[in-house]
């Protein structure tokens, strides 16, 4: 994910929900609407949210250290994940609480159409957020569908962006039928009904922003297409026999590490052992740029069917 595309969704997310926000609480202060009162805290925490991305992105681009010698790319996970953790306690249980209470006692609404103003102008601010989120990711989603883009990528902000504004859309959407309901009614009950199903929205959102960022966070390997260029590098070798095992691990959303052993002649001097390696490495950063961090054992290939291994199948070379 480039920084700047990023970045800018966040920051134009930024801006709308702080704006909104503010329209909101002054929307419920004088209506006393429960649903302007949960949108209100929804559109404060997802500003918030985006604070706490830009930070993350921030700090992951600390240079390497003694204590963290692959860097600090993977902060960008952590705070990801209390993005939806405060997604969740924030925006969900406080929308659902809020809504229990106005269940319990309906009052009908003050200058009703206040809050139905505000929500009008909060849809088309967040269309605008959205539609940024949107352009900035088409370029990286390809041919994906949008479900796969969300799942595979391994920068988490803008999949981020992308359900939070979504979520937003989704809540003043239902905000909007439960205040119309309301004044059309007269019934209150409605007002608390609709509150009570954004703040299960967001809990929602929660949940699917936090598995995912939870699997980044544990350790993702590099997608089948990066796996099988990389193979290929390796092989494009007469001297590598084949790849006798390979792991990769994401250290950050714009790089991952390569660990393989691989099986050479078990003729080959130490020179050229290195040779080959170097060599190696250098064909497996051409074909895929994020393999960053490589290491290469070379090894000798071990017949597993071999019932009497001879001398020369179990040297074992090795190389820095």
């Amino acid at each position: 994910m480039s920084a700047s595309g990023g970045n800018k969704a966040i920051i134009a997310a930024f801006l709308a929900n702080m704006g909104i926000a503010v329209t909101k609480f002054i929307a419920w202060a004088f209506s006393g609407s429960s649903s302007m009162l949960a949108e209100g805290v929804h559109s404060l925490a997802d500003s918030g949210n985006q604070l706490l991305l830009l930070l993350g992105g921030r700090r992951a681009r600390k240079a390497a250290d003694k204590d963290h010698p692959f860097g600090h790319g993977r902060v960008r996970y952590v705070y990801a994940f209390i993005v939806a953790v405060v997604l969740f306690s924030v925006g969900g249980v406080f929308s659902v609480y809020e809504g229990i209470g106005k269940i319990r006692h309906p009052h009908p609404l003050e200058v009703w159409w206040l809050p139905l103003l505000v929500l009008g102008v909060a849809i088309v601010l967040e269309s605008f957020s959205l539609r940024t989120a949107v352009r900035e990711s088409k370029p990286l989603k390809g041919s994906l569908s949008w479900r796969q883009f969300i799942q595979r990528s391994k920068a988490p902000e803008l999949p981020v962006v992308l359900m939070e504004d979504i979520a937003a859309l989704l809540g003043l959407v239902i905000a909007f039928i439960g205040v119309g309901l309301t004044v059309v009614t007269g019934n209150g009950l409605f007002d608390g009904i609709s509150t009570v199903a954004i703040g299960v929205l967001l809990v929602l959102v929660a949940l699917v922003v936090g598995m995912k960022v939870k699997s980044l966070l544990v350790g993702e390997g590099a997608s089948e297409e990066d796996v099988a260029n990389i193979e290929a590098a390796i092989l494009a070798s007469k001297d590598i026999d084949r790849i006798i095992h390979m792991k990769t691990l994401y250290l950050s959303p714009d790089e991952f590490m390569v660990g393989a052993k691989v099986s050479l002649q078990a003729s080959c001097t130490m020179h050229e052992v290195s040779v080959i390696i170097n060599l190696a490495e250098r064909r497996i950063r051409e074909a895929v740029p994020a393999a960053k961090t490589i290491y290469l054992e070379p090894d000798v290939y071990l017949d597993p069917n071999a019932t009497v291994p001879t001398t020369s199948s179990i040297v074992m070379l090795s190389s820095d």
